[in-house]
């Protein structure tokens, strides 16, 4: 788990930054359709990746593999 959530937290920034670049790239040959779709396939893969890594996270607390480190409850 401490190897396995950093990765996913890459891989989220990562396809940010994807999204970033297939919106901000200027060239005109490829065409605003293809442009939004690449976006859109991007910012979907994030939110994918999000969604998994946040159900990861709560079948890994479920299972026992990480155990919560917060302020005890009084």
């Amino acid at each position: 788990m401490k190897v396995l959530v950093p990765i996913a937290f890459v891989a989220i920034v990562a396809s940010l930054g994807w999204a970033l670049v297939a919106m901000m790239r200027g060239d005109s040959s490829s065409g605003d359709a293809q442009r939004s779709r690449r976006m859109a396939r991007a910012l979907t893969m994030r939110i994918g990746l999000s969604i998994a890594l946040f159900a990861l996270i709560l079948l890994a607390h479920w299972m026992g593999w990480i155990q919560p480190t917060g302020l005890p409850a009084r």
